[in-house]
């Protein structure tokens, strides 16, 4: 402990989080509705596409991200490019896959509120790079999200894959990735014990009462989050105010800035009630997170719309005159 200069006892980690933090960690089966295979056909693709869309394919397959398969399974992908970057990103259509695959719900509905730590308190904010891709799926599952990589005028036979790991866009994604996540930072928890972790999904937030129990509690949990294969990179890890965290600004005295943002509706499809206009906080993964008077409130992202205020109508114009009806009314004004 003299590494960090401690002059207050912080207790060691106990065999116990060693023993969790290199342990192979459990996976989460889906429950599906049918076991029938689901297979949409891929979309056509241009030739610069279908050039990026094997770059990035083979660049996954370099990282053991994605296998060839057999699969019977299979759905479209395509790719965008990202803005203001030049880069392009590898989407998976998994709308039909998610269509049969039960839902989890949410294991978090809403985010942790930093206006709840003291605000005397040091903190750290790690931000995990590809968090879904370090979260391996169930091997019964894998299978099921397939896809081909078409070649260009049909010249070879196509190359199919598909994901070992968590792939974005299916809809229980992001409740595997808090429960799997969370399992990791149990241990870590019970090991600096007065120290407070906040985690939603690829965001952690590490708080203590002092700079020493904070890097003790910051570097147990950056040995878990490595040990279980996350990539953490150190320019990820904010160690100085302002920190920025879920979409909000936390000055030294944990006192949140909302950042300002066009206001949003709401709109339930269940009721077909509409609310608003809310301030939109941040979205993520499908959700947007809105500040309501009760507090902030995430809701499903396809929910919310922007918010168009109504202006006054204006002023009908006067009538136009035609030269005939000129005419008319001037022969009936002038007839004796």
């Amino acid at each position: 402990m003299a590494q960090w200069g401690v002059t207050i006892g912080i207790p060691d980690a106990p065999t116990v989080f060693q023993a969790a933090a290199t342990e192979e960690r459990p996976t989460q089966k889906l429950n599906w509705k049918t076991d029938s295979p689901v297979w949409v056909e891929q979309w056509l693709l241009i030739k610069e596409k279908l050039k990026v869309l094997q770059e990035l394919v083979d660049e996954q397959l370099a990282k053991g991200h994605i296998v060839e398969t057999t699969s019977p399974w299979n759905s479209p992908v395509f790719v965008i490019k990202k803005a203001n970057k030049g880069k392009w990103r590898l989407l998976h259509d998994l709308c039909q896959i998610n269509n049969v695959i039960e839902d989890m719900g949410s294991l978090q509905p809403g985010m942790p509120s930093p206006t709840m730590l003291p605000q005397i308190w040091n903190l750290a904010i790690i931000d995990i790079k590809d968090c879904f891709f370090q979260i391996p799926l169930h091997p019964d599952d894998a299978p099921r999200f397939a896809f081909s990589v078409p070649t260009l005028n049909r010249e070879a036979p196509r190359k199919r894959y598909h994901w070992k790991f968590l792939p974005q866009g299916m809809k229980n994604s992001p409740s595997i990735c808090q429960w799997y996540l969370s399992s990791l930072l149990s241990p870590v928890r019970a090991a600096v014990g007065e120290a407070i972790i906040l985690h939603y999904m690829d965001d952690v937030l590490v708080c203590a009462p002092n700079d020493d129990l904070l890097s003790h509690t910051l570097d147990l949990t950056i040995d878990s989050l490595v040990a279980a294969g996350f990539n953490l990179q150190e320019e990820k890890i904010q160690r100085m105010p302002p920190w920025k965290y879920l979409g909000l600004e936390i000055e030294r005295t944990a006192n949140c800035k909302l950042k300002a943002k066009p206001p949003v509706m709401v709109k339930d499809p269940a009721t077909r009630e509409t609310e608003g206009p809310h301030d939109l906080i941040t979205r993520s993964y499908g959700y947007a997170c809105v500040s309501i008077a009760s507090g902030l409130k995430w809701v499903p992202a396809k929910w919310v719309k922007p918010f168009i205020p109504k202006t006054a109508k204006p002023p009908a114009e006067a009538p136009q005159v035609t030269s005939a009806a000129w005419r008319r009314r001037k022969r009936q004004t002038f007839s004796f």
